[in-house]
Protein backbone atom coordinates (compact mmCIF):
# COMPACT_ATOMS: atom_id res chain seq x y z
CA UNK A 1 0.00 0.00 0.00
CA UNK A 2 1.16 3.53 -0.72
CA UNK A 3 0.30 4.45 2.87
CA UNK A 4 2.99 2.14 4.23
CA UNK A 5 5.44 3.50 1.66
CA UNK A 6 4.67 7.05 2.77
CA UNK A 7 5.26 6.18 6.43
CA UNK A 8 8.69 4.86 5.53
CA UNK A 9 9.44 8.11 3.78
CA UNK A 10 8.36 10.20 6.75
CA UNK A 11 11.18 8.71 8.84
CA UNK A 12 13.76 10.38 6.58
CA UNK A 13 11.92 13.62 5.83
CA UNK A 14 13.82 15.80 8.26
CA UNK A 15 17.15 15.30 6.50
CA UNK A 16 15.76 15.63 3.00
CA UNK A 17 15.86 18.92 1.07
CA UNK A 18 12.51 20.32 0.04
CA UNK A 19 11.84 20.78 -3.63
CA UNK A 20 11.11 24.26 -4.92
CA UNK A 21 7.38 24.78 -5.28
CA UNK A 22 5.20 27.03 -7.34
CA UNK A 23 2.46 29.05 -5.70
CA UNK A 24 -0.61 27.38 -4.31
CA UNK A 25 -2.63 28.36 -7.39
CA UNK A 26 -6.30 29.23 -7.45
CA UNK A 27 -8.30 28.57 -4.27
CA UNK A 28 -10.33 25.41 -4.56
CA UNK A 29 -13.35 23.88 -2.91
CA UNK A 30 -14.71 20.36 -2.65
CA UNK A 31 -17.84 18.80 -1.25
CA UNK A 32 -19.23 15.31 -0.63
CA UNK A 33 -22.39 13.90 0.92
CA UNK A 34 -23.74 10.46 1.81
CA UNK A 35 -27.14 9.06 2.65
CA UNK A 36 -26.20 5.66 4.03
CA UNK A 37 -24.40 2.50 2.95
CA UNK A 38 -25.45 -1.14 2.87
CA UNK A 39 -27.22 -3.72 0.72
CA UNK A 40 -28.25 -1.22 -1.93
CA UNK A 41 -28.58 -3.04 -5.24
CA UNK A 42 -30.16 -2.12 -8.55
CA UNK A 43 -32.31 -5.25 -8.56
CA UNK A 44 -34.02 -4.25 -5.31
CA UNK A 45 -34.96 -0.73 -6.42
CA UNK A 46 -37.59 0.38 -8.93
CA UNK A 47 -36.62 2.96 -11.57
CA UNK A 48 -38.94 5.44 -9.85
CA UNK A 49 -37.25 4.92 -6.48
CA UNK A 50 -33.81 5.30 -8.01
CA UNK A 51 -34.85 8.54 -9.69
CA UNK A 52 -36.17 9.89 -6.39
CA UNK A 53 -32.99 9.02 -4.49
CA UNK A 54 -30.75 10.54 -7.14
CA UNK A 55 -32.83 13.71 -7.20
CA UNK A 56 -32.67 14.01 -3.40
CA UNK A 57 -28.90 13.57 -3.39
CA UNK A 58 -28.52 16.04 -6.23
CA UNK A 59 -30.58 18.66 -4.40
CA UNK A 60 -28.49 18.31 -1.22
CA UNK A 61 -25.27 18.41 -3.25
CA UNK A 62 -26.41 21.55 -5.05
CA UNK A 63 -27.27 23.26 -1.77
CA UNK A 64 -23.71 22.78 -0.51
CA UNK A 65 -21.77 23.37 -3.71
CA UNK A 66 -23.60 26.65 -4.40
CA UNK A 67 -22.48 27.96 -1.02
CA UNK A 68 -18.87 26.92 -1.56
CA UNK A 69 -18.73 28.28 -5.11
CA UNK A 70 -19.95 31.66 -3.86
CA UNK A 71 -17.28 31.82 -1.14
CA UNK A 72 -19.37 30.54 1.77
CA UNK A 73 -17.91 28.51 4.60
CA UNK A 74 -17.48 24.77 4.86
CA UNK A 75 -19.74 24.74 7.92
CA UNK A 76 -22.51 26.51 6.02
CA UNK A 77 -22.28 24.02 3.15
CA UNK A 78 -22.35 21.00 5.46
CA UNK A 79 -25.37 22.16 7.46
CA UNK A 80 -27.25 23.26 4.32
CA UNK A 81 -26.97 19.80 2.80
CA UNK A 82 -27.69 17.86 5.97
CA UNK A 83 -30.81 19.86 6.89
CA UNK A 84 -32.23 18.98 3.47
CA UNK A 85 -31.53 15.29 4.03
CA UNK A 86 -32.98 15.46 7.55
CA UNK A 87 -36.27 16.65 6.05
CA UNK A 88 -36.37 13.86 3.48
CA UNK A 89 -38.17 10.71 4.73
CA UNK A 90 -36.12 8.51 2.39
CA UNK A 91 -33.11 8.80 4.72
CA UNK A 92 -32.59 7.64 8.29
CA UNK A 93 -32.22 11.09 9.83
CA UNK A 94 -34.68 13.75 10.94
CA UNK A 95 -38.12 13.00 9.52
CA UNK A 96 -37.12 9.61 8.09
CA UNK A 97 -35.49 8.32 11.27
CA UNK A 98 -36.12 4.76 12.41
CA UNK A 99 -38.08 3.76 15.50
CA UNK A 100 -36.60 2.64 18.80
CA UNK A 101 -37.79 -0.57 20.44
CA UNK A 102 -40.24 1.51 22.49
CA UNK A 103 -41.80 3.09 19.40
CA UNK A 104 -40.26 6.52 19.72
CA UNK A 105 -37.79 8.33 17.48
CA UNK A 106 -34.41 9.55 18.76
CA UNK A 107 -31.81 11.48 16.81
CA UNK A 108 -28.03 11.76 16.99
CA UNK A 109 -25.87 14.36 15.22
CA UNK A 110 -22.38 15.87 15.27
CA UNK A 111 -20.62 18.80 13.62
CA UNK A 112 -16.90 19.65 13.59
CA UNK A 113 -14.93 22.67 12.39
CA UNK A 114 -11.50 21.82 10.97
CA UNK A 115 -10.03 25.25 11.75
CA UNK A 116 -9.72 24.69 15.50
CA UNK A 117 -11.45 21.32 15.89
CA UNK A 118 -14.40 22.96 17.65
CA UNK A 119 -17.16 20.37 17.91
CA UNK A 120 -20.74 19.91 18.94
CA UNK A 121 -22.70 16.67 19.28
CA UNK A 122 -26.10 15.55 20.55
CA UNK A 123 -27.72 12.17 21.10
CA UNK A 124 -31.20 10.97 22.00
CA UNK A 125 -33.04 14.15 21.02
CA UNK A 126 -36.72 13.89 20.15
CA UNK A 127 -38.25 17.29 19.33
CA UNK A 128 -35.62 19.27 17.40
CA UNK A 129 -36.51 19.31 13.71
CA UNK A 130 -32.87 19.58 12.59
CA UNK A 131 -30.51 17.78 14.99
CA UNK A 132 -27.45 18.97 13.03
CA UNK A 133 -28.36 22.56 13.88
CA UNK A 134 -28.61 21.65 17.56
CA UNK A 135 -25.11 20.16 17.32
CA UNK A 136 -24.02 23.47 15.80
CA UNK A 137 -25.52 25.38 18.74
CA UNK A 138 -23.62 23.15 21.18
CA UNK A 139 -20.42 23.94 19.29
CA UNK A 140 -21.14 27.66 19.30
CA UNK A 141 -21.90 27.67 23.02
CA UNK A 142 -18.51 26.08 23.61
CA UNK A 143 -18.89 24.96 27.20
CA UNK A 144 -19.42 21.31 26.27
CA UNK A 145 -19.01 19.08 23.23
CA UNK A 146 -21.55 16.27 23.71
CA UNK A 147 -25.06 16.56 25.18
CA UNK A 148 -27.60 13.74 25.55
CA UNK A 149 -31.28 13.08 26.02
CA UNK A 150 -33.22 15.33 28.38
CA UNK A 151 -30.20 17.56 28.88
CA UNK A 152 -29.86 18.15 25.15
CA UNK A 153 -33.57 18.95 24.96
CA UNK A 154 -33.24 21.44 27.83
CA UNK A 155 -30.30 23.07 26.07
CA UNK A 156 -32.42 23.28 22.91
CA UNK A 157 -35.02 25.23 24.90
CA UNK A 158 -32.48 28.08 25.07
CA UNK A 159 -32.17 28.28 21.28
CA UNK A 160 -34.44 29.50 18.49
CA UNK A 161 -34.38 26.15 16.70
CA UNK A 162 -37.62 24.78 15.33
CA UNK A 163 -39.29 22.19 17.59
CA UNK A 164 -41.89 19.64 16.55
CA UNK A 165 -43.80 16.83 18.29
CA UNK A 166 -42.02 13.48 18.16
CA UNK A 167 -44.88 12.15 16.04
CA UNK A 168 -43.91 14.62 13.29
CA UNK A 169 -40.90 12.41 12.48
CA UNK A 170 -43.04 9.29 12.10
CA UNK A 171 -43.20 7.50 8.73
CA UNK A 172 -45.24 4.40 8.02
CA UNK A 173 -42.40 2.54 6.30
CA UNK A 174 -40.18 2.90 9.38
CA UNK A 175 -43.03 1.75 11.63
CA UNK A 176 -43.52 -1.35 9.48
CA UNK A 177 -39.81 -2.10 9.84
CA UNK A 178 -40.10 -2.03 13.63
CA UNK A 179 -43.21 -4.21 13.61
CA UNK A 180 -41.52 -6.76 11.35
CA UNK A 181 -38.38 -6.78 13.48
CA UNK A 182 -40.41 -7.59 16.59
CA UNK A 183 -42.79 -10.07 14.96
CA UNK A 184 -40.07 -12.09 13.23
CA UNK A 185 -37.37 -11.55 15.87
CA UNK A 186 -35.01 -10.02 13.32
CA UNK A 187 -32.01 -7.73 13.64
CA UNK A 188 -31.97 -4.10 12.50
CA UNK A 189 -29.86 -5.13 9.51
CA UNK A 190 -32.51 -7.64 8.41
CA UNK A 191 -35.23 -5.01 8.19
CA UNK A 192 -33.24 -1.98 7.05
CA UNK A 193 -30.80 -3.52 4.54
CA UNK A 194 -28.69 -0.40 4.86
CA UNK A 195 -27.38 2.21 7.27
CA UNK A 196 -29.30 5.36 6.30
CA UNK A 197 -27.20 7.86 8.22
CA UNK A 198 -26.61 11.13 6.35
CA UNK A 199 -23.46 13.23 6.31
CA UNK A 200 -21.49 15.92 4.51
CA UNK A 201 -17.87 17.11 4.33
CA UNK A 202 -16.54 20.29 2.76
CA UNK A 203 -13.40 22.26 1.90
CA UNK A 204 -14.07 25.97 1.31
CA UNK A 205 -12.15 28.61 -0.62
CA UNK A 206 -10.41 29.75 2.59
CA UNK A 207 -8.91 26.28 2.98
CA UNK A 208 -11.13 25.40 5.94
CA UNK A 209 -12.83 22.03 6.32
CA UNK A 210 -15.91 20.80 8.17
CA UNK A 211 -17.74 17.52 8.72
CA UNK A 212 -21.24 16.72 9.90
CA UNK A 213 -23.29 13.56 10.42
CA UNK A 214 -26.93 12.97 11.42
CA UNK A 215 -28.85 9.74 12.07
CA UNK A 216 -31.79 8.00 13.67
CA UNK A 217 -29.62 5.02 14.61
CA UNK A 218 -30.81 1.43 14.28
CA UNK A 219 -34.37 0.14 14.08
CA UNK A 220 -35.39 -1.30 17.44
CA UNK A 221 -32.42 0.14 19.32
CA UNK A 222 -32.67 -0.13 23.12
CA UNK A 223 -31.16 1.14 26.35
CA UNK A 224 -30.15 4.51 24.93
CA UNK A 225 -27.84 2.94 22.33
CA UNK A 226 -25.46 5.40 20.66
CA UNK A 227 -23.68 4.65 17.39
CA UNK A 228 -20.67 6.27 15.78
CA UNK A 229 -22.38 9.21 14.04
CA UNK A 230 -22.34 11.65 16.99
CA UNK A 231 -19.05 10.40 18.42
CA UNK A 232 -16.29 12.83 17.52
CA UNK A 233 -13.46 10.77 16.03
CA UNK A 234 -15.59 7.74 15.20
CA UNK A 235 -18.25 8.90 12.75
CA UNK A 236 -17.33 12.56 12.40
CA UNK A 237 -14.01 14.41 12.30
CA UNK A 238 -12.45 17.47 10.65
CA UNK A 239 -8.91 18.86 10.85
CA UNK A 240 -7.55 21.44 8.40
CA UNK A 241 -4.17 19.73 8.64
CA UNK A 242 -5.41 16.54 7.00
CA UNK A 243 -9.06 15.95 6.07
CA UNK A 244 -12.73 15.98 6.99
CA UNK A 245 -14.64 12.68 7.31
CA UNK A 246 -18.24 11.56 7.80
CA UNK A 247 -19.03 7.86 8.21
CA UNK A 248 -22.01 5.55 7.91
CA UNK A 249 -22.12 1.91 8.89
CA UNK A 250 -22.04 -0.55 11.75
CA UNK A 251 -21.50 2.01 14.47
CA UNK A 252 -20.11 -0.29 17.14
CA UNK A 253 -17.21 -1.26 14.84
CA UNK A 254 -16.59 2.29 13.65
CA UNK A 255 -16.31 3.37 17.29
CA UNK A 256 -13.81 0.58 18.05
CA UNK A 257 -11.58 1.60 15.15
CA UNK A 258 -12.12 5.35 15.62
CA UNK A 259 -12.60 5.50 11.86
CA UNK A 260 -12.96 9.21 11.16
CA UNK A 261 -10.02 10.40 13.26
CA UNK A 262 -7.91 7.40 12.26
CA UNK A 263 -8.16 8.41 8.61
CA UNK A 264 -7.30 12.04 9.37
CA UNK A 265 -4.44 11.09 11.68
CA UNK A 266 -2.84 8.80 9.12
CA UNK A 267 -3.02 11.55 6.51
CA UNK A 268 -1.55 14.04 8.96
CA UNK A 269 1.32 11.68 9.78
CA UNK A 270 2.10 11.40 6.09
CA UNK A 271 2.04 15.18 5.93
CA UNK A 272 4.16 15.89 9.00
CA UNK A 273 3.96 19.15 10.93
CA UNK A 274 6.02 21.39 8.63
CA UNK A 275 3.45 21.85 5.90
CA UNK A 276 4.94 19.28 3.54
CA UNK A 277 4.20 15.72 2.54
CA UNK A 278 6.52 12.90 1.51
CA UNK A 279 5.79 12.71 -2.19
CA UNK A 280 8.30 10.45 -3.89
CA UNK A 281 11.97 9.49 -4.07
CA UNK A 282 14.46 11.34 -6.27
CA UNK A 283 16.82 9.34 -8.56
CA UNK A 284 19.49 9.88 -5.88
CA UNK A 285 17.31 8.13 -3.30
CA UNK A 286 16.37 11.30 -1.43
CA UNK A 287 12.86 12.14 -0.28
CA UNK A 288 11.19 14.76 -2.43
CA UNK A 289 8.77 16.94 -0.50
CA UNK A 290 5.75 18.79 -1.77
CA UNK A 291 3.22 21.16 -0.17
CA UNK A 292 0.60 19.44 1.94
CA UNK A 293 -1.93 20.27 -0.76
CA UNK A 294 -0.05 17.89 -3.05
CA UNK A 295 -1.20 14.88 -1.02
CA UNK A 296 -2.61 13.04 -3.97
CA UNK A 297 -5.93 11.36 -4.54
CA UNK A 298 -4.53 7.84 -4.73
CA UNK A 299 -2.72 8.11 -1.41
CA UNK A 300 -5.78 9.48 0.39
CA UNK A 301 -7.95 6.78 -1.18
CA UNK A 302 -5.53 4.09 0.03
CA UNK A 303 -5.69 5.41 3.58
CA UNK A 304 -9.50 5.43 3.64
CA UNK A 305 -9.64 1.94 2.11
CA UNK A 306 -7.10 0.60 4.62
CA UNK A 307 -9.05 1.90 7.62
CA UNK A 308 -12.30 0.42 6.30
CA UNK A 309 -10.47 -2.87 5.80
CA UNK A 310 -9.74 -2.85 9.54
CA UNK A 311 -13.46 -2.39 10.21
CA UNK A 312 -14.23 -5.32 7.94
CA UNK A 313 -11.66 -7.51 9.68
CA UNK A 314 -13.51 -6.95 12.94
CA UNK A 315 -16.81 -7.87 11.30
CA UNK A 316 -18.27 -4.48 10.43
CA UNK A 317 -19.16 -2.74 7.20
CA UNK A 318 -20.14 0.69 5.94
CA UNK A 319 -18.53 3.64 4.21
CA UNK A 320 -16.96 7.07 4.52
CA UNK A 321 -16.75 10.30 2.58
CA UNK A 322 -13.81 12.68 2.92
CA UNK A 323 -12.29 15.83 1.50
CA UNK A 324 -8.60 16.75 1.60
CA UNK A 325 -6.60 20.01 1.48
CA UNK A 326 -5.78 19.15 -2.15
CA UNK A 327 -9.44 19.63 -3.05
CA UNK A 328 -10.26 15.97 -3.61
CA UNK A 329 -13.60 14.47 -2.60
CA UNK A 330 -13.34 10.75 -1.90
CA UNK A 331 -15.70 7.81 -1.29
CA UNK A 332 -14.77 4.50 0.30
CA UNK A 333 -17.18 1.72 1.23
CA UNK A 334 -17.18 -2.07 1.66
CA UNK A 335 -20.91 -2.61 1.07
CA UNK A 336 -22.78 -3.29 -2.20
CA UNK A 337 -23.76 0.37 -2.41
CA UNK A 338 -23.78 3.79 -0.76
CA UNK A 339 -26.01 6.76 -1.45
CA UNK A 340 -23.42 9.40 -2.26
CA UNK A 341 -22.53 12.50 -4.27
CA UNK A 342 -19.54 14.80 -4.71
CA UNK A 343 -18.55 17.99 -6.45
CA UNK A 344 -15.29 19.97 -6.72
CA UNK A 345 -14.08 23.24 -8.21
CA UNK A 346 -11.96 21.14 -10.58
CA UNK A 347 -15.11 20.02 -12.37
CA UNK A 348 -15.85 16.68 -10.71
CA UNK A 349 -19.57 16.14 -10.17
CA UNK A 350 -21.11 12.76 -9.43
CA UNK A 351 -24.28 11.33 -7.93
CA UNK A 352 -24.15 7.57 -7.34
CA UNK A 353 -25.91 4.76 -5.50
CA UNK A 354 -24.46 1.39 -6.43
CA UNK A 355 -20.95 -0.06 -6.45
CA UNK A 356 -17.94 0.86 -8.54
CA UNK A 357 -18.97 2.29 -11.89
CA UNK A 358 -22.51 2.77 -10.53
Amino acid sequence: MRFQFALALVATMIAAPAMAQDGAGEPRWSFAIHGGAGTIERASMTPEQETEYRAALDAALTAGEDILRDGGSALEAVTAAITRLEDDPKFNAGRGAVFTWDGTIEHDAALMDGRDRASGAVTGTSTVRHPILLAQEVMRDGRHVFLSGAGAETFADRTDLERVPNAWFRTESRLRSLERLKAEQLSAIDVDYKYGTVGAVALDLEGNMAAGTSTGGLTGKRWGRIGDAPVIGAGTYADNRSCAVSATGAGEYFIRVGVAQEICTRLRIIGGDDGTVAHTLTPQGQVALAPREALDLEMAQDVADDVLAEVEELGGDGGVILVTPAGDAIFSFNTPGMYRARSTSAGVREVAIYGEGD
